[in-house]
């Protein structure tokens, strides 16, 4: 079983030791950065299933191209490049979005006051996530990155393929109209 809440190793540490054929070290690199690329995955193709397949497919990448990894970025900024390159790869080969078949939407339920709140709060989740979806591409990315992953301008801009200065223009003027589309609502 792996405890990634009381392994404290740096992933420096876990990327030397995965090298050297330690699978746990390499699990749980995979458990603690999974969600950043899920998420820097979604933020890309704007669709739960094909970044689940996305973020399969950046873990792959990244395991063989493991050796290859110098470390002159941090190892979760290097992995956010191949999901980032892989999501982009799934747009460019066309993989369309998938729909779930209308049997598996789930039954409605009664109107509790708590499950009618937690619905309005996904509600508006899901249309900022629409509006977002709304924004060019370099400006989305420096917003999902920037607010969900925490990443400094600089990863950003690596990440985008822009500078520094680049990447904090991209999310001041994502910002500026993510706050406008919404405000239009």
């Amino acid at each position: 079983m792996i405890e990634t809440a009381r392994d404290a190793r740096p992933d420096e540490i876990l990327v030397q030791e995965a090298r050297n054929g330690h699978a746990e070290a390499m699990d749980l690199l995979v458990v603690r950065h999974h969600a950043s690329v899920y998420r820097t995955s979604v933020a890309i193709l704007g669709d739960a299933d094909l970044a689940d397949d996305a973020a399969q497919e950046t873990f792959i990448r990244a395991i063989k191209a493991l050796d290859r990894y110098r470390g002159d970025a941090a190892f979760r900024t290097w992995l956010l490049a191949i999901a980032a390159n892989v999501a982009r790869g799934f747009l460019r080969r066309g993989r369309s979005r998938r729909e779930a078949p209308l049997e598996a939407a789930p039954e409605p339920g009664e109107e509790d006051p708590d499950v009618v709140h937690r619905i309005a709060v996904a509600e508006r989740a899901e249309g900022v996530r629409e509006k977002l979806d709304l924004l060019p591409e370099k400006q989305r990315l420096a917003v999902s990155l920037r607010i969900f992953e925490g990443l400094s301008f600089r990863e950003v801009g690596e990440l985008i393929d822009s500078s520094e200065g680049a990447a904090r223009v991209n999310y001041h003027h994502g910002i500026r109209r993510l706050r406008e589309l919404v405000s239009d609502e």
